[in-house]
């Protein structure tokens, strides 16, 4: 695409954007209920929410740079980057949040059969059902692969049973993408990929209480629960092959990375103006880090649109997303301690309407979990100084 085209482009999405995201969709997201997840039980929080996901849907603009026939807007990456960019310039809110967009719809655009893709992919788009991820488990967090959740295979499905922990909005999603052990021989040719529905019998959850006083995390419990191997033609319920899905993890893993560690900006932007405009006067001595944060804010911004090209043209390196990940993590946790800091004894605060019920002190409260969700610092770094870095082991 030549340059006055992309321009043309910018102009086109400049306008469609003016024409469909209210006002309202413009603002900084301040609670839960600001943040449109789709699923079977969804409801809207307002007008403005209903008619920027409908126009966006219509659109295919809910995840733009797939293929026109999953539900997608079939955009270039040079397209693709030109909507976030104006999008950003906005301030407009994602017209729809969704693990099946951020993960398993990558994973199954890559391993995916073609029935696979225009069932899931079309109903994740539409935002018609809401995933969760069945990785982690009590004994197996960063030692994913020792997982022992236990797929028996009884000919045309399997009965699941074990336990996953730390699974983000596992009582609210329709389906989960899960990691079961179907060959206790083989540490890592013994894994499947399975996809099957949260209201199936056997399926129970446990919301987790986190420090912050939210639960998005729970636990969650398989007894005995009935998986059939197909949903019909050509739509096998498991990615990839049986007993092959540790391919399919570690493809997801570096996406959960990178969505995690806001690689596209919308966990770690600049701050220092809006701070110093909703504080007035601000010590020059915080003034001088938030300037610091917005520089290093600016870079890592760089460096994501960076790797993502690489990724585009196949020369990624594949330890980048723990690159991304680990650095993300830092970033966001130093801009919610600058938040802390530039709001004083009023940031402290738990409960008051004035302070929206505590929500600087419990968002960062809830960064603390950043260097452990998707694996934690210490791995990301391991990886790092091991593939990129080359240096010996211990």
């Amino acid at each position: 695409m030549s340059d006055s085209d992309l321009e043309a482009f910018r102009a086109e999405t400049r306008a469609w954007l003016e024409a469909n995201c209210p006002p309202e969709m413009r603002q900084p997201v301040r609670d839960e209920e600001d943040v449109y997840w789709g699923g079977r039980n969804a409801t809207f929080k307002s007008e403005a929410q209903k008619a920027w996901f409908e126009a966006a849907r219509d659109k295919g603009y809910t995840v733009p740079a797939w293929p026109k026939e999953y539900g997608g807007a079939g955009l270039s990456p040079a397209q693709a980057k030109v909507l976030r960019e104006e999008m950003a310039a906005i301030g407009a809110r994602p017209p729809l949040s969704s693990f099946g967009i951020w993960m398993l719809g990558p994973a199954l655009l890559h391993f995916g059969t073609e029935g696979q893709k225009q069932r899931f992919l079309n109903e994740i788009a539409r935002g018609e059902i809401r995933w969760c991820q069945g990785y982690s488990e009590p004994g197996s967090g960063s030692d994913l692969v020792s997982l022992q959740t236990f797929g028996e295979d009884k000919g045309d499905h399997w009965v699941v049973n074990g336990q996953k922990i730390w699974t983000s909005y596992a009582d609210k999603a329709d389906w989960i993408f899960c990691l079961v052990r179907t060959d206790k021989e083989d540490k890592y040719r013994g894994i499947t990929f399975m996809l099957y529905d949260m209201a199936s019998e056997g399926v129970s959850t446990k919301p987790i209480l986190l420090i912050s006083g939210n639960s998005p995390f729970c636990e969650t419990f398989f007894d005995d629960v009935s998986v059939p191997k197909s949903y019909g033609e050509d739509v096998p319920a498991y990615v990839g092959e049986i007993n092959r899905g540790w391919d399919v993890a570690k493809y997801l893993l570096g996406h959960e990375r990178e969505m995690i560690s806001g690689a596209d900006g919308g966990n770690t932007g600049t701050i220092g103006a809006a701070l110093t405009r909703a504080n007035g006067e601000v010590d020059p001595v915080l003034r001088a880090e938030l300037a610091q944060f917005d520089v290093d804010a600016l870079a890592y911004g760089a460096m994501g649109e960076k790797f993502l090209d690489e990724i585009k043209v196949g020369k990624a390196h594949p330890a980048q997303p723990n690159m991304m990940k680990y650095a993300g993590t830092e970033l966001n946790k130093r801009r919610h301690e600058l938040m802390m800091a530039a709001g004083g004894s009023l940031a402290l605060e738990w409960e008051s309407e004035e302070t929206s019920g505590g929500k600087p002190s419990r968002g960062w409260l809830r960064t603390k979990a950043n260097s452990i969700e998707g694996g934690t610092s210490e791995v990301m770094l391991n990886v790092i100084s091991k593939r990129i870095l080359d240096l010996p082991g211990a």
